[in-house]
């Protein structure tokens, strides 16, 4: 691809965006678009943002349970940035005209008390630059039509993020170790899915260390005081106007949102 082409690519995902109105696969509209060329249209909206005012709060790391990859047929994870203008409290009243096609997934949100810049970055290492730890929900979505997306479409889509919804933060040091916690998502009161700690990369901090390092090349830290969203413990659930979801991490608790 051509930078112009990426720039392109970028502005129909960002038309898409706020438009609410999906797109054809970017793959098949530049056939040319391996996954280095869709970070840097990724990378090309989060600095059209930032230009328009918003605030880099974090990031989220995608398909990192063998349940969403085999979900969207990929084989490895994927990032993307968190906005201001995404983080919902618990309870938030959510339009889903806002978004294309939106979905939930149970996750846990991780705030950090010092940087991580990669490489090398471990597990350890991880948990001593974490203050915090919280049941989230990921309102997932697609500027893609109809979720048909590749690796590629999904990253460029800036890893398919909608918004986060976070429940209330526990200290890590009162955490329960987070392998052995299990989430279970209720959508209109029906338990639609439930997972083990360990289906996030082994572990949720495992996904943040690969985070930090993935993002190594691309000369960024996760700075003190960001978020970030560690991957579905379990497949994501469509929802629409009127439903009402929720996640519950042992442990740590519970966090809802509804649709409107």
């Amino acid at each position: 691809m051509t930078a112009q082409s990426m720039a392109d690519a970028a502005r129909l995902l960002y038309d898409a965006q706020v438009s609410a109105t999906p797109i054809p696969p970017l793959t098949r509209t530049y056939p040319g678009m391996a996954v280095p060329q869709a970070y840097s249209v990724q990378r090309i909206n989060l600095a059209r943002q930032i230009g328009a005012g918003r605030v880099l709060r974090g990031h989220k790391i995608g398909l990192t349970s063998a349940a969403m990859q085999e979900l969207l047929g990929v084989d490895e994870p994927d990032f993307g940035y968190i906005l201001d203008s995404m983080v919902l409290p618990d309870g938030a009243a959510v339009p889903v005209s806002a978004f294309c096609a939106p979905r939930v997934e149970p996750e846990v949100a991780f705030l950090m008390r010092k940087p991580l810049r990669g490489t090398g970055i471990t597990v350890d290492d991880v948990m001593t630059a974490t203050r915090a730890v919280a049941p989230a929900l990921e309102i997932v979505d697609s500027r893609i039509a109809d979720w048909r997306i590749t690796l590629a479409d999904t990253i460029a889509d800036n890893a398919s993020s909608g918004a986060v919804v976070l429940g209330e933060w526990v200290p890590i040091e009162q955490a329960p170790p987070l392998p052995e916690t299990t989430a279970t998502l209720v959508v209109n009161d029906a338990n639609v899915g439930t997972g083990p700690g360990t289906a996030v990369m082994g572990d949720p901090a495992a996904a943040v260390a690969w985070l930090a390092n993935a993002l190594a090349r691309f000369d960024t830290t996760i700075e003190a005081g960001e978020i970030v969203m560690s991957g579905s413990y379990t497949t994501a659930e469509f929802v629409t106007v009127g439903d009402l979801a929720s996640a519950t991490v042992t442990g740590l608790g519970s966090v809802g949102v509804s649709f409107e």
